[in-house]
């Protein structure tokens, strides 16, 4: 054990920066390298779990059944209360994220431990698709009551079961031939710390940025074979065919979703978490959790991301449901409308993605610099959407207008998905990817279920139900959360706290363990 020992001590807690250490903070076992086989599994998951089915389209078809149910001042009896359509959805909305963080308060902070993780997104993924082709049976509007529960379940079986697979790809970068490579070149002295580190942020940049792009090109095919669906069913022909047109792209992108998905869970290699040391599972993991948010306190830089990711990603999930709700009214439910939108949004994101990625790569930027960009983007976003509360002649209130949103969105705003998640991955302790991936689901899930209930409230405040009023709200968020982001983050610092925070761990470990076996 005194290799244990000198490791611990390596870290002088009075310098700058660690001492490189003997051997490189990724170990490597054969049976787990991660093959080119798993990495095109990881992909093809994403291609399905795409959002159209549950968080593209099943929030247009619940918001038309609302509109088709609602009397003629566009309002409903919800949850006690007399209250307009784009109220009833934020305040769905609001219901779906707050459930969520039950659900990964529940399982969510067990699942480092043990190799059965991978059931935990094959069960979520099974509810996904089951709520998906559940939309089959409702598309009348004296339905929205169902309407309601499906849009609710299907929200927070669309978000876990993306968080899961997306605390995957830090594992799976790490695990890679080229990063065993590096991390030989480290242990050998060929390579500094600082050159191992920015390998490793470039390896995980490309896993998340790479899947991101296959998803959307991808897409595209997908949304090109739903326009020839719908020609079929022949959605312009009534309002009945439009409602069932919907119910049906829900459906099949359901089923292709549950096609591309099972390769992963074929596929995936199952790497060993934690031990429970023979605890309940649910118990060591709930533990952990308790254990996470202690120790987040020493770590200054993950504690001050997860503080301007809370308020940004608030921001971002309310201003795209609320900029939903506008667009639907603009094209009226038009499904074929929504479909070519979707397509102009989806290669304005291929291009966006493709393009940060080659920008970061080329000039070799780091991943805060490309975030800090998306960031800016999103305050510019609500911006536009503030104007909209003074004056109809800008601010979503135009056809021209969300073909534009579209555009914009794909290239600036949704390399928000991936950026986001890589700056995780970042101020992530090594081995605790699923864990601190949760945290931020959790935090992330609360921030949700708050911004799209005040939302609610501040239009249901509004004399005249303007449903813009929100921007007000969401543009000084974006203003705030990207001062924290861009000011307070430095992820050299991250990383030193990281080193400290593992040492510190291991050396609770040693000293706890009988002294025949130090």
């Amino acid at each position: 054990m005194s290799d244990t020992k000198n490791s611990i001590s390596a870290i002088d807690e009075e310098s700058p920066a660690p001492v490189d250490q003997p051997t490189a903070p990724d170990q490597f076992d054969e049976r787990f390298q991660t093959t080119r086989r798993e990495i095109w599994a990881y992909y093809a998951y994403y291609i399905g779990n795409n959002g159209l089915s549950l968080f593209n389209f099943a929030p247009t078809a619940f918001q038309n059944l609302l509109s088709q149910a609602a009397d003629e001042n566009d309002t409903l009896v919800f949850a006690g209360s007399r209250r307009s359509v784009n109220s009833i959805v934020l305040l769905c909305n609001g219901i779906s994220f707050a459930i969520q963080i039950v659900v990964f308060l529940v399982i969510g902070s067990f699942a480092d431990f043990g190799t059965w993780r991978p059931n935990i997104l094959i069960v979520l993924s099974v509810m996904a698709y089951a709520v998906g082709f559940a939309w089959l049976g409702v598309h009348t509007a004296d339905q929205w009551h169902i309407g309601t529960g499906l849009y609710i379940v299907g929200l927070i079986a669309y978000q876990t079961t993306l968080t899961f697979w997306t605390a995957a790809f830090p594992g799976l970068a790490r695990n890679t031939a080229e990063m065993k490579t590096k991390a030989e070149e480290y242990a050998a002295g060929r390579i500094s710390r600082e050159e191992y580190d920015l390998a490793d942020t470039m390896k995980r940049s490309q896993l998340a940025n790479v899947s991101f792009y296959v998803q959307s090109v991808a897409e595209i095919v997908i949304l090109a074979v739903i326009v020839g669906i719908m020609f079929g069913v022949d959605v312009d022909a009534s309002t009945a065919k439009n409602n069932w047109g919907l119910s049906v792209l829900i459906a099949f992108a359901s089923g292709v979703w549950l096609l591309v998905s099972l390769p992963w869970f074929i596929f995936e290699k199952r790497r060993p978490g934690q031990s429970t040391d023979g605890r309940n599972i649910v118990l060591a993991g709930l533990q952990q959790l308790v254990y996470a948010m202690r120790q987040i306190w020493k770590l200054k830089q993950s504690l001050l991301y997860l503080i301007g990711y809370f308020l940004l990603g608030d921001s971002l999930n309310t201003t795209v449901t609320v900029i939903s709700t506008l667009q639907n009214e603009v094209v009226a439910y038009n499904t074929l409308q929504l479909v070519y939108l979707l397509i102009v949004g989806i290669v304005a994101q291929a291009v966006g993605i493709y393009a940060f990625w080659s920008i970061q790569q080329r000039y070799k930027l780091g991943t805060k610099t490309m975030f800090n960009v998306i960031a800016f983007s999103i305050i510019l976003l609500d911006g536009w959407g503030m104007i909209g509360i003074w004056t109809d002649n800008f601010g979503f209130h135009h056809v021209w207008e969300v073909w534009v949103y579209q555009a914009f969105y794909g290239l600036v705003v949704c390399p928000w998905y991936s950026y986001s998640q890589i700056m995780i991955s970042e101020v992530t302790p090594r081995g605790h990817e699923f864990l601190f991936f949760s945290l931020f689901s959790i935090i992330g899930k609360t921030s949700s279920f708050i911004g799209p209930l005040v939302s609610s409230a501040i239009i249901d405040a509004s004399p005249s139900d303007n449903a813009s009023t929100p921007f007000y709200f969401l543009f000084a968020l974006s203003v705030v959360s990207f001062g924290i982001l861009v000011v307070g983050v430095d992820l050299k610092k991250s990383r030193l706290e990281q080193e400290r925070y593992l040492q510190e761990k291991l050396a609770v470990a040693v000293s706890s363990l009988p002294k025949n076996q130090e």
